[in-house]
């Protein structure tokens, strides 16, 4: 019997550690093992699982399973407790098509059939569905606290039998302009094949959910009509090529950041982002004429443990300024609410730890943000191969891919950093597991951004250049206990498997900042976010930006830059605190701002709005 026993247990052992081969945990992470496919942290003698996920929302579940019935269509949300606002929406009658809400109902165990026959008869077809046999309604899901969760949109063909068609959920979105290309991409509910009609070009897409095309040979400087069709649909919008690089005409961009759900109710909490606050963003910089936006971390609540619902509180933001991103770029960089882990609990519900998910290939913080987005792919790949790298053997970083890039727009580069990179958001409290630190700009990166801007030192059709990244080089209000600052305490920074790396964090802000002050002559402003308010700080000589009794050698600052941070765009607020360089900091508001860049060759000049209330909050120029 003991026999059988001691078989029975080597077969189980056995078993258990070829399931936990399928989950390898990179060598960059220390105390972090896996037991029968679960992942736990060790601490001491204890064992922390890391949370299951659970999923209370995606985005297959809220699409509705849509079936076309005799009157309408059937919608089946699963286990979704609440209510449904719905109404049609105008494509091609309107340039920036919203659903226009006509009918609330509450919902069935999840599920409704809406008589579209009776509720958009004659004189409510102002779409004509009718008479073209299609039409597109738009629907909110409320769930019983009252909060919004997901804006949704079905397409049908006929009057009755109806039938339910794929349907574009999110986008056209127009990305990775240039002055002779563009790409323009959107999402399907299911998948199917579909076309850009541009230029008197069709160019397709193959049968898929994610639709990303590219067109190329177009003229600087031009606006383009583009029409993309999907089954029996089309929508069309129109974008414009950039200038050729150089040309030095007179244009706009707007920049801000952190717009994560606040509380206000309504559509300041769309689950995961402040879609009241951004559309409005959206609606001032478009009506401004700004060719492009730039949008710097935190759009999202995030600090997910599954990808699902990170998918589904990014198209909650992508939602909300699609209207405008049909005709203009929203560049977007990650900050530390993009975080997505495995999160260790004690028994008593208290957090021990939370890491960046892995493989990175496929689960970590990083490959969703990739997944979500379309941003252009520069040539860092990721901390691999660093001096700290723990194995060459192996992927023990997650990559840098669409989450750190440049782009150019006439005679300005923007450089878009990820200080939030491998983000480790226990490491603070509990440096055991190892990780990347929030603010701290790794080797890598640092290698790459310093390479970059002497390409663009180099390059004679810029003239200004622009780096951003979420976190502050100088906290004002609100997080001075961390970004690039830490209270003062240089002694924080990345722990690779298990090793603290060689430059605290002021250290490397240092290093980072003499790459734009006096390596450069281009870097005009560093433009953050993190801080929930607007601020502006010209950095000079004169600004004590140094602990008391620093021990290390200090930056000597040849040129002023200034720091422009805008992390007003709809999450809590900051109010300012008292630091080393307070009294040197020019504009302080906790107004929801967006900032509007004016360039006119050498010139640049900066107008400060409220996007709420339309009133001005600071205005400056920057560069004559």
């Amino acid at each position: 019997m003991k026999n059988i026993i001691y078989i029975g247990f080597l077969c189980i052992i056995t078993l258990s550690k070829a399931q936990d081969q399928d989950i390898k945990i990179p060598k960059s992470y220390s105390n972090i093992e896996v037991d029968n496919k679960r992942v736990y942290l060790v601490d001491g003698e204890n064992r922390y699982y890391a949370s299951k996920e659970v999923e209370n929302y995606s985005l297959p579940q809220l699409f509705g399973n849509p079936k076309g019935t005799d009157k309408g269509v059937a919608l089946d949300f699963g286990n979704f407790e609440g209510s449904i606002t719905y109404g049609l929406i105008p494509y091609g009658k309107a340039p920036h098509p919203l659903p226009v809400f006509r009918f609330s109902k509450p919902l069935d165990k999840g599920k409704i059939e809406i008589n579209i026959k009776n509720n958009f008869r004659y004189p409510y077809d102002f779409v004509d569905w009718q008479k073209k046999e299609l039409l597109h309604i738009g629907y909110r899901l409320i769930d019983k606290s009252g909060m919004i969760v997901y804006d949704g949109e079905v397409s049908l063909r006929g009057k009755g039998p109806f039938q339910a068609i794929p349907t574009l959920y999110e986008g056209p979105f127009v990305n990775k302009r240039t002055d002779t290309s563009a790409t323009v991409w959107f999402n399907t509910t299911v998948p199917i094949k579909a076309q850009l009609r541009i230029d008197n070009r069709v160019i397709e897409s193959p049968e898929d959910t994610h639709h990303e095309i590219t067109v190329a040979n177009l003229k600087p400087a031009t606006r383009y009509s583009y029409t993309v069709s999907y089954g029996d649909c089309t929508q069309e919008y129109h974008l414009n090529t950039a200038p050729k690089s150089g040309s030095r005409k007179p244009f706009v961009f707007a920049y801000t950041s952190d717009s994560r759900h606040a509380t206000g109710g309504g559509e300041r909490k769309i689950y995961g982002a402040n879609a009241y606050i951004m559309k409005k963003m959206a609606a001032v910089a478009f009506s401004n004429d700004a060719a492009f936006v730039q949008f710097s971390g935190d759009m999202i609540n995030g600090y997910l443990n599954n990808n699902a619902e990170t998918q589904l509180q990014y198209t909650n933001w992508k939602k909300a300024v699609e209207p405008f991103w049909h005709y203009m770029p929203f560049q977007v960089g990650m900050g530390n609410h993009e975080a997505l882990g495995y999160v260790f609990y004690d028994g008593k519900g208290k957090r021990k730890g939370f890491v960046d998910k892995f493989p990175f290939e496929t689960s970590s913080a990083e490959n969703a943000f990739a997944e979500a987005f379309v941003n252009p792919i520069s040539t860092l790949n990721s901390e691999d191969g660093s001096t700290f790298d723990p194995s060459s053997e192996t992927t023990d970083f997650p990559s840098y891919a669409e989450n750190v890039y440049q782009y150019q727009y006439d005679n300005i580069a923007v450089i878009v950093l990820n200080s939030d990179y491998w983000y480790v958001p226990s490491l603070p409290g509990n440096p055991s597991t190892s990780g990347g630190l929030h603010g701290y700009i790794m080797d890598n990166q640092l290698e790459w951004l310093q390479k970059t801007i002497s390409k663009f030192e180099a390059d004679t059709t810029v003239d200004h250049i622009f780096v951003t990244q979420h976190t502050p080089v100088f906290p004002n209000g609100g997080h001075s206990r961390d970004d690039m600052w830490y209270n003062g305490n240089n002694k924080m920074r990345p722990i690779i498997a298990g090793k603290s790396v060689n430059k605290g964090i002021i250290e490397r802000r240092d290093e980072y900042l003499n790459i734009l002050i006096n390596q450069s002559s281009k870097v005009l402003a560093v433009l953050t976010g993190d801080e929930h308010n607007y601020n502006r700080l010209k950095i000079t000589g004169e600004v004590p930006i140094y602990p008391e009794d620093y021990p290390h050698k200090k930056l000597n600052i040849s040129r002023p830059i200034y720091q422009i941070n805008n992390g007003a765009s709809g999450a809590p607020y900051y109010a300012q605190e008292r630091l080393p360089w307070s009294k040197f900091t020019e504009a302080f508001s906790v107004e929801n701002a967006v900032c509007l860049f004016y360039v006119d060759g050498k010139k640049v000049s900066m107008k400060v709005i409220n996007p709420d209330t339309l009133n001005s909050i600071d205005e400056i120029i920057l560069r004559e």
